[in-house]
């Protein structure tokens, strides 16, 4: 029974692009690019972020859990390509899900981690240890079991507590956000580079999960009653992407490039406010 809902899912990897006319060599190529590229930088970050959690920086523990579930995602991309024995597939591709959901939730605390730096500066330099942030990657590394287990014995409220699991973050990154905004100017402990940067994480991460996660949850949502090749393909694709996309979530961890970048775009935006104010 558990091996005929396996390929029964209705947004497994191979029977979403192998039984819709989609050429396999295009989603092997895009794998493989996907995996010499991602695996090889991710586990470059995860060794240079572990170095500034060693210097009592806590703010890189939410992504090294995150790079560390892209690195599960990027396992299973090389056992998809690599076609073993049914069984394996299949435990890989529950485990590939599990990932996944764990990776939202990293995003959704790398959105709260950034939001309480700047609403609750006072209670986030007070309260942010090594050892809470490890009890919270705990908890989110536990929490996707609620999805997996009963999707592997496929009881009927499984896609359900999918959909939900993957809903309830898109409020929660929009609220992030707008707090963080409307508390920037009150943040003056903190230095413009920071929070610049702050913003760009912030964004970057709604970005991710409304790019690349939202439209896996549209697929569930309606493919009952529109079926549609090509959005199903492109489903798998933007889920395939997501690690590379976590990558610059490390790029804006790290001070230098990226405060020059994100200072040049601030006053480009200023100069265009001066501009339209003394042409009124």
């Amino acid at each position: 029974m558990e091996s005929n809902n396996y390929s029964n899912v209705t947004f497994n990897y191979n029977s979403t692009s192998y039984s819709n006319n989609i050429k396999p060599d295009i989603e092997y190529v895009v794998t493989c690019v996907i995996i010499s590229i991602g695996l090889p930088l991710t586990l470059v970050a995860i060794y240079s972020l572990y170095s500034q959690v060693q210097n009592n920086n806590v703010a890189p523990i939410y992504i090294i859990n995150l790079l560390i579930s892209d690195i599960i995602q990027l396992c299973y991309m090389i056992v998809d390509v690599a076609k073993p024995d049914g069984k394996i597939e299949e435990i890989f591709f529950y485990i590939y899900y599990y990932s996944v959901l764990a990776s939202v939730g990293f995003m959704v605390c790398i959105a709260l981690e950034r939001y309480l730096l700047i609403a609750w500066p006072l209670w986030y330099h007070v309260r942010r240890t090594i050892k809470s942030s490890l009890v919270v990657c705990v908890v989110v590394w536990t929490l996707p079991l609620v999805f997996v287990l009963p999707f592997y014995f496929w009881l009927e409220s499984s896609l359900k507590i999918f959909v939900v699991f993957l809903l309830v973050p898109f409020p929660l990154l929009i609220f992030f956000l707008g707090g963080t905004l409307k508390s920037l100017s009150a943040a003056i402990s903190v230095s413009s580079d920071e929070k610049r940067r702050i913003m760009g994480i912030l964004v970057l991460v709604l970005l991710i999960y409304t790019l690349l996660f939202l439209p896996t949850i549209i697929l569930i949502l309606v493919e009952t009653a529109i079926y549609n090749p090509t959005f199903n393909y492109l489903t798998v694709v933007f889920l395939q992407l997501s690690p590379l996309a976590d990558l610059i979530l490390y790029v804006f961890m790290r001070k230098g490039t990226i405060d020059k970048l994100l200072a040049s775009l601030c006053c480009c935006r200023m100069d265009s406010d001066d501009n339209s104010r003394s042409s009124a």
